[in-house]
């Protein structure tokens, strides 16, 4: 009689291909290529033209200067404007998106009934389906006179009323993202706080953000990352005119408002105006780039895995 120890234990994998499978992940394999490709094609399309930019125009005036007039004679080189315009709006976008989008994740998360939910999501993400360029219109003719009759002495263009109107666009990426990390944290948590004596604003605050802090940095992470790469709604209500202010009341240039601008006008192609939009393209897809890689780590670290 043979002896337990000699059993073979049983295979734990088929021997067989399964070449469905093997066409799923292989498909899989094919998207996150894609992806890839795609990001590595943009950048090797914004190097050489960039590169050539910097050959004429030094790194250090381009990142320093103070003046941004490329299609002026003689032209300034100096992308502060464009930097400090973009930022402008972003901030205004963001003090809107994030306050407004997180409290709308608390509200369905934590105190909103389920049927209340399966309305007010979905009305809520219809925001995200407008176009931009409505929302550019919207800042001009309505939030701009708006501003004015409060008292607030605006520019007919600036950054205000466009990263108000921004910060609203942005309001359901922040909600719906911030809340599916809530609903993920498990209701033991919930309970554990409620049996200790912890009310409801105890729990949503104290338990329940913390828990979820990973998903919500990544929802403020996308809203700032569409607010800096957003290209209607600061072409249309912010202005074209580069000014080296942070002051949300004037009138402003950002990034990607010049590379709309310019790329549609009648540049020749191979100036150093023309290769202006790719200088600007690399210094934004730089930025992105790090704040991207910045936010990963910070997810990372407050990651919270449940079972």
């Amino acid at each position: 009689m043979a002896s337990r120890s000699a059993v073979a234990p049983p295979a734990l994998q088929s021997s067989r291909i399964r070449w469905g499978e093997l066409v799923i992940k292989g498909m899989l394999a094919l998207c996150a290529l894609v992806s890839v490709a795609t990001t590595v094609g943009i950048l090797i399309a914004l190097l050489q033209p960039a590169i050539d930019f910097f050959r004429e125009i030094s790194v250090v005036d381009f990142l320093t200067g103070s003046e941004w007039a490329p299609l002026f004679e003689p032209g300034s080189f100096g992308v502060r404007p464009l930097v400090y315009g973009t930022l402008a709006v972003t901030f205004v976008a963001i003090a809107v998106a994030v306050p407004f989008g997180l409290g709308s994740a608390i509200y369905l998360s934590e105190y909103a009934h389920r049927r209340t939910r399966k309305v007010l999501k979905p009305t809520l993400e219809i925001l995200a389906g407008i176009p931009t360029v409505v929302f550019g219109y919207f800042a001009l003719v309505f939030v701009t006179p708006w501003l004015r009759d409060i008292g607030i002495q605006v520019d007919i263009f600036n950054a205000l009323a466009a990263g108000l109107v921004m910060g609203v666009m942005l309001i359901p990426t922040v909600a719906s993202l911030s809340e599916d990390a809530m609903q993920a944290v498990p209701d033991a948590l919930r309970h554990g706080a409620y049996a200790l004596g912890g009310n409801r604003v105890h729990v949503a605050t104290r338990v329940v953000v913390p828990a979820a802090l990973s998903g919500i940095v990544a929802s403020f992470v996308l809203a700032i990352s569409r607010a800096i790469g957003e290209t209607m709604i600061v072409l249309i209500a912010a202005g074209q005119q580069p000014t080296l202010t942070l002051d949300p009341r004037r009138t402003v240039e950002t990034m990607t408002a010049f590379i709309a601008a310019t790329g549609n006008g009648d540049v020749p192609r191979g100036s150093i105006e023309y290769k202006t939009i790719f200088a600007v393209g690399l210094t934004l897809f730089v930025a992105t780039y790090a704040m991207n890689i910045v936010a990963t780590r910070l997810v990372r670290r407050f990651r919270e895995v449940y079972e």
